[in-house]
C-alpha cells in the first residue's frame, strides 16, 4: 500500500515509522528539507515541497496513492490538502488532522475527508475510556460523520455478562467488531459469551449510539 503523509513533524513521523514497520510504501511531504535529517526514518521516500501546491502533488505522484494522510499542525493545510487529493487526484481514502476542535465541523466529505482524527478529543475518549465502566466512549469518527467507531467495558454487574453474541439483539447500525479480553483481542462470532471486564469495540452510526447505549446500560429483567 502507498501511503502519502503530509507534514513531517511528530505526527507525521510517528504515522510514517508504524507504516514503515509495517511494510507500507511511504512518501512523505514536507516545505522544510532540514526534516528529513532529524526524522530518524529509514526506507521512507521524501518531497520536498508545498503540498498545498498542485505541482508539488504531481510531482509526488499522488494519484497512485492509496491513501493520503494530511498531518501538519495548520488545518487550513489539512483541508486543502484532502480537497486536492480528493477532487484532483481522485485518492480513493483520505485522513485529515484536526488541530483545532473548533474545525472539526469542516472537517467531511465537502472538504474530501474521509477520516477526521482530532488529536484533543481523541485523547479524551481514551483518558475516558480508561475511566468509564459501564458507559459507551467514542473513539473516533468515520466516513465524515455519519458512522463511529466506539467503546463499552462491561462492568461486573452488566445484565449482557454470560449471554452470547447471537443471542443479544444489537441495534441494526451497529456491529461489535472486537472483543478485547485479558489484553488479547477476539474476532467475535456468534457463541462468545460475553464476560465482565470485556472491553467490546463497535462500528455504528452517529444516529444509533443512543440505542446501543441504552441496550448495554439498560437493567437485567428481574423476572428472568
Amino acid at each position: 500500500m502507498l501511503v502519502v503523509i503530509v507534514g513531517a513533524g511528530s505526527v507525521g513521523c510517528s504515522i510514517a515509522k508504524e507504516l514503515l514497520s509495517n511494510g507500507h510504501d511511504t512518501l512523505l511531504i514536507d516545505p522544510k528539507p532540514e526534516v528529513i535529517g532529524k526524522s530518524g526514518l529509514r526506507g521512507a521516500r521524501w518531497l520536498v515541497g508545498d503540498a498545498c501546491e498542485i505541482s508539488t502533488l504531481r510531482e509526488a505522484k499522488l494519484e497512485e496513492a492509496d491513501v493520503v494522510v494530511s498531518a501538519t499542525g495548520d488545518d487550513k493545510v489539512n483541508l486543502v490538502v484532502s480537497l486536492l487529493a480528493k477532487s484532483e487526484f481522485g485518492v480513493g481514502r483520505t485522513v485529515g488532522r484536526v488541530n483545532n476542535p473548533k474545525n472539526d465541523w469542516m472537517f467531511d466529505d465537502s472538504w474530501g475527508v474521509d477520516v477526521a482524527v482530532n488529536t484533543p478529543r481523541l485523547m479524551t475518549a481514551l483518558v475516558e475510556e480508561a475511566v468509564e465502566i459501564g458507559d459507551l466512549v467514542r473513539l473516533l469518527t468515520l466516513q465524515a460523520g455519519v458512522a463511529s467507531l466506539v467503546e463499552f467495558t462491561v462492568p461486573s454487574e452488566s445484565h449482557i455478562i454470560g449471554q452470547t453474541v447471537a443471542v443479544i439483539q444489537w441495534p441494526l447500525d451497529s456491529t461489535l467488531v472486537a472483543i478485547l479480553r485479558d489484553e488479547a483481542p477476539i474476532t467475535p462470532s456468534p457463541d462468545d459469551v460475553l464476560e465482565g471486564g470485556d472491553e467490546l469495540f463497535f462500528v455504528t452510526t452517529i444516529a444509533a449510539e443512543n440505542e446501543l447505549r441504552a441496550l448495554l446500560s439498560s437493567q437485567p429483567n428481574p423476572e428472568r
